[in-house]
């Protein structure tokens, strides 16, 4: 399981390989929400998402005997990214296993970096998990999960030690921390770092509308599965259900799931394009969403949320600001 000592040590090994993405405030969100929201804008980190941290991390974590063999992966895209960037600094063989219905702009641009790309039936119940653990086994690969593997939440929790610095600077020591949650690694990791450095801000996992495994997990006890892996425009963040590690660092560390809707989240990316100047998927725009929309959620005066991911397709962004001109 990750640890805050991973965390510490994954930070090290990613200075300057991953960018330190900033905190944006617009006075026009503050007053949708009625509170102060700032956004920290993963979507700047390079490979357009917080996932390139995890794959870091990962990568850089392992032997070289065992880089040299290679890598595989599942994602439906950002994960699939972060990961193959990573092996081609590392000149590490990647395989990404992704759904079919994953958006082209993902799948093309995991090619573009170097990674062989698999693809499987998502819609019609095929395994990712089945066939990354058949091929890894069939290469002799290693298998980085998105999730699971405690170096790659150890990577995302960069983004909390950055949270807790940045918020200090501000003078902010108590928050809210919205964070976008498929399976929860970057809300667990996050998590831990805020424990030991902003124990006063608690991390608040987001999803969308009838994926909220996660939201119902944490309020039932025990881990609670999806019942479909598709019917969201949220991609990047649709799971079957929550790891069981990062579950078990939320249900002692997170406060309640927020939940909203796809037409919440296409709202937040037109208000976070026009007010912020940046461009967020809808699966890295829920946790602005919750912010904006979802205001009764929230008991501290600032919330801050974190936009996960910027890997869109032009016709779903375009379809967003169309839906919401100015």
């Amino acid at each position: 399981m990750a640890t805050i000592e991973k965390i510490e040590a994954a930070a090290k090994r990613l200075h300057g390989k991953a960018r330190v993405t900033p905190l944006l405030s617009s006075p026009d969100l503050d007053a949708i929400a009625g509170r102060r929201v700032l956004v920290k804008a993963e979507c700047l980190q390079h490979t357009g998402s917080f996932k390139f941290r995890g794959g870091w991390a990962a990568l850089s974590a392992l032997g070289f005997h065992q880089r040299k063999r290679g890598v595989i992966a599942y994602s439906s895209g950002n994960h699939a990214q972060g990961v193959a960037a990573a092996a081609k600094a590392h000149n590490t063989p990647a395989v990404i296993v992704m759904p079919a219905d994953a958006p082209k702009l993902k799948i093309d641009n995991t090619r573009a970096l170097g990674a062989e790309v698999v693809l499987y039936d998502r819609v019609g119940g095929e395994s990712r998990e089945e066939v990354g653990a058949a091929l890894a086994e069939e290469r002799g690969l290693t298998l980085v999960t998105p999730y699971e593997n405690p170096e790659v939440v150890a990577g995302q929790g960069s983004v909390g030690l950055e949270i807790a610095r940045q918020a200090a600077e501000l003078g902010i020591t108590q928050a809210d921390v919205a964070i976008c949650c498929g399976g929860g690694g970057l809300a667990a990791g996050t998590a831990l770092a805020l424990e030991k450095y902003a124990p006063h801000m608690r991390v608040r996992p987001v999803e969308p509308q009838g994926f909220d495994d996660m939201a119902r997990s944490l309020a039932s006890g025990e881990i609670k599965s999806n019942p479909s892996q598709s019917g969201s425009i949220c991609d990047a963040i649709l799971t079957v259900e929550p790891g069981e590690n990062t579950f078990a660092i939320l249900s002692r560390l997170a406060g309640p799931g927020v939940v909203v809707t796809d037409a919440q989240a296409i709202h937040a990316m037109a208000l976070a394009f026009l007010r912020l100047k940046i461009v967020l998927e809808p699966g890295g725009a829920v946790s602005l969403a919750a912010a904006l929309f979802q205001q009764d959620a929230f008991d501290c005066d600032t919330v801050i949320a974190v936009a996960t991911g910027g890997n869109v397709d032009p016709t779903v962004f375009q379809s967003a600001l169309s839906q919401h001109p100015f």
